[in-house]
């Protein structure tokens, strides 16, 4: 490849990275978390393990009666969470009157339990992950991103390729930290380079499905794509209500005849269509552990038990196996607690990836003969340790806040965990503009690792979970997200060590060098 071709294709690599950088830092600490989504409902909801009314198989239809009574709009479609050892109290999802989904403790839904706050830790994770938190816009924001990103996927492998094999697993420390960040940079996003392009091909059908539907509904598929698409991911055959009120199958019964039809299924949901009357279904929604495409349900008819299609593990068509496929190989939900937490690792490099690239950038354009820096190198290191640093933060913030917020009774849990998430991202984000980078970024990861350290110390104080408590009862859920969280904030102690050694020891002609006189360094303009 000529000369002139590979510094085209650096220089798409650089700016495709340093675009979309910042919003895929976030999407991928988050997505390290998002991981273990169910996990972290579990650890968010002390009501739910310590006072929740445990509810049984044999309970269900006498709540679903209940809360269909109670919100009459719910029939037309809705889901239901079975009964299991993790979720005693389990929950149901329904549409509101204006559309909008929401969802309570079946016994709430079905009024016999008063209605409580509740956290939305994990939706809100969740939300940076796949959004950055951002209304309706930020869906289609990352589906561009995650464009941007296989451009960066493909420029840099193209760049990296003639020295692939001798520089794979060169790591060089020493005085020369640029070509350390650039062997670590190197290695690491081209060990994880499968993984990466599963995320950036999935990430943008994910977020962009509906404008390609848009798009492609009216002239391919002469406005009958949203049907297609329902028949190719939906398990029910969709029929519409007959109009004639008659009894369900009870969902005991429903489950039975799922299994039989599915051996290897492991059912975990009820999906009603038309609950109530003669023509209604039901998806029983689960997992079948041994297959890529894990999750999938059967179909049955909800007032005779008629399985009427059955998509699960090995017996999906084409189109339910491409679609369970795709999400099961962008949220890691195949293979068990090893492969969650090989997800989990591959998210935090991926964050890590996208952090040094921007520190990259900074060292590559540096002035070696003088102090003072060019004023768009300060800035790019202000907002690299403002973002990302200040995303860790927020985080953690918000994993604190919704313990505090749970031993506060009647306080709005949601409303306080995003106030904290964000509030603390966006005063990070503020002091690294007004602070030298050097002494911003020792200070942002101390403030981080305080967080951090204060999850499980929260955790313990307000619940009585503590690590001791969940060890000895064998919780291994609460137990491996509070030491984690621990691990760490020590890992974050550690970067603020390291850190605050190479302002004071390193080379002076940096933006990363601590200012010697109290103040910010001169800085010297474009």
């Amino acid at each position: 490849m000529k000369s002139s071709t590979l510094r085209h294709f650096s220089t798409l690599h650089t700016w495709t990275g340093l675009i979309a950088g910042f919003a895929l830092f976030v999407a991928f600490y988050c997505g390290a978390i998002t991981v273990f989504h169910e996990d972290l409902h579990h650890w968010q909801s002390p009501e739910h393990r310590h006072t929740a009314q445990a509810v049984t198989t044999d309970e269900l239809p006498a709540l679903i009666d209940g809360m269909v009574r109670k919100h009459p709009q719910a029939a037309a479609d809705f889901f239901v969470q079975l009964p299991s050892a993790s979720a005693p109290s389990p929950v149901a999802y329904w549409k509101k009157e204006d559309g909008e989904w929401t969802h309570a403790p079946l016994r709430v839904a079905a009024g016999l339990d008063d209605e409580a706050p509740h956290s939305g830790l994990a939706d809100l994770i969740n939300s940076l992950h796949f959004s950055l938190g951002l209304p309706v816009a930020g869906i289609y924001v990352m589906g561009i991103v995650s464009m941007m990103y296989g451009v960066a996927l493909v420029s840099g492998v193209l760049i990296h390729l003639p020295l692939l094999l001798r520089d794979l697993f060169a790591l060089r420390p020493g005085r020369n930290l640029k070509r350390f960040w650039q062997d670590a940079h190197n290695a690491i996003g081209v060990c994880s380079l499968p993984f990466h392009i599963v995320f950036a091909i999935s990430g943008a059908l994910l977020c962009l499905s509906a404008v390609l539907i848009a798009l492609m509904n009216v002239p391919v598929f002469g406005g009958e794509l949203p049907l297609e698409i329902r028949r190719a991911t939906r398990v029910s055959t969709g029929a519409d209500a007959a109009g004639e009120a008659s009894p369900m199958q009870s969902p005991a019964a429903l489950v039975t005849a799922a299994r039989a039809a599915a051996p290897e299924f492991e059912p975990k949901w009820l999906r009603y269509y038309q609950y109530g009357d003669r023509a209604a279904q039901v998806e029983v929604r689960g997992t079948s552990p041994r297959a890529l495409a894990v999750s999938g349900g059967v179909a049955l008819e909800a007032a005779t038990g008629r399985v009427l299609n059955v998509q699960t593990g090995g017996r999906n068509d084409a189109n339910h196996a491409a679609y369970a496929g795709l999400y099961a190989l962008h949220f890691g939900s195949y293979g068990g607690a090893i492969v969650q937490g090989l997800y989990g690792l591959l998210g935090l490099a991926g964050a890590f990836l996208f952090f040094s690239g921007n520190l990259l950038w900074i060292e590559a354009r540096r002035k070696r003969q003088q102090v003072a820096q060019p004023t768009h190198l300060v800035r790019m290191a202000q907002a690299t340790i403002g973002v990302c640093v200040g995303c860790c933060a927020a985080v953690s913030a918000a994993f604190v806040a919704t313990q505090i917020a749970a031993a506060m009774p009647g306080a709005d849990r949601e409303l306080i965990e995003k106030s904290a998430c964000f509030g603390v991202f966006f005063a990070a984000l503020a002091w690294s503009f007004v602070r030298p980078p050097s002494r911003a970024a020792v200070e942002l990861l101390l403030l981080t690792a305080a967080f951090t350290a204060a999850i499980p110390l929260s955790h313990g104080a307000l619940t009585g979970d503590h690590l001791l408590h969940s060890a000895l009862l064998g919780d291994w859920v609460l137990l491996g997200i509070d030491l984690c969280a621990l691990l760490m904030a020590a890992g974050y102690v550690w970067l603020a060590a390291l850190t605050r050694k190479r302002a004071l020891d390193g080379d002076p002609n940096s933006v990363w060098a601590a200012p010697t006189d109290g103040t910010q360094p001169m800085r010297q303009a474009i």
